[in-house]
C-alpha cells in the first residue's frame, strides 16, 4: 500500500513535534541562568552602646533630644553644634557633664548626616525631652543577642553570634571635660 504525500507528512508530525520540544527545552536550559536571591542585612548590635535602646539590630545615629546632640554609632562619636559648627568628638562637651546617657531618651535615626536636618529633628522630637527612664536600654535587656555589647552585665567578650564586632562605645556619662574641639563634619 503506497502512502500519498499528505499521508507521509501527517505520519511524521508527532516525531517533528517531539524534536521541536526537545530542542526548545535544551535551548532554554542553556540560555537561562539560575535564579539568585540577593539579601543584604545590616547588623551592628555589637557596636551599639550599652545605653542604647533595645529593639534595633542596626543603628546609624541616636538623637538625644534632652541635650540636642547626635551620637554616631559606627565611629562612637558625639555630634553637637558649637558656635555654628558641627563638632565630632569621642566625648560630650563639659556643659553636658551631668547628663545621664542611660536614662535619657534616645531616638534612632538611620539616615546619612541627620544633623543636617537638625531644625526638623529639634521640633519633631522635642516631645521626648524629659522622658527619662522610659526606654528599655541594652544594658538592662535579658535578650542574649545583646550580650555582645561591651558594658552589658552578661557581656560575652565579643563572641559575636554573627551580630557585630562587640567593640562597645559610650561611657555612661559622656565623660565631660570636652573643650568643643574635634573633627569637623
Amino acid at each position: 500500500m503506497a502512502l500519498t504525500l499528505n499521508q507521509k507528512v501527517y505520519k511524521n508530525q508527532p516525531i517533528m513535534k517531539k524534536l521541536f520540544l526537545i530542542l526548545l527545552v535544551a535551548t532554554g536550559s542553556i540560555i537561562s541562568k539560575p535564579a539568585t536571591a540577593q539579601v543584604s542585612v545590616n547588623i551592628n548590635i555589637g557596636s551599639q552602646p550599652a545605653w542604647g535602646p533595645v529593639g534595633y539590630d542596626y543603628v546609624e545615629y541616636y538623637y538625644l533630644p534632652d541635650i540636642e546632640v547626635y551620637y554616631y554609632v559606627p565611629r562612637h562619636q558625639y555630634v553637637y553644634l558649637s558656635n555654628g559648627r558641627w563638632i565630632f568628638a569621642t566625648s560630650l562637651p563639659g556643659r553636658y557633664r551631668s547628663y545621664n546617657l542611660y536614662s535619657g531618651y534616645k531616638v534612632v535615626i538611620n539616615e546619612p548626616r541627620p544633623y543636617l536636618h537638625f531644625t526638623t529633628h529639634r521640633v519633631t522630637y522635642a516631645k521626648y525631652k524629659g522622658n527619662n527612664g522610659r526606654q528599655v536600654i541594652i544594658k538592662n535587656s535579658n535578650n542574649p543577642k545583646y550580650y555582645v555589647v561591651k558594658g552589658h552585665p552578661k557581656y560575652n567578650g565579643g563572641g559575636n553570634n554573627g551580630n557585630g564586632n562587640a567593640n562597645g562605645g559610650g561611657n555612661g556619662k559622656g565623660n565631660g571635660g570636652g573643650k568643643g574641639k574635634g573633627k569637623k563634619g
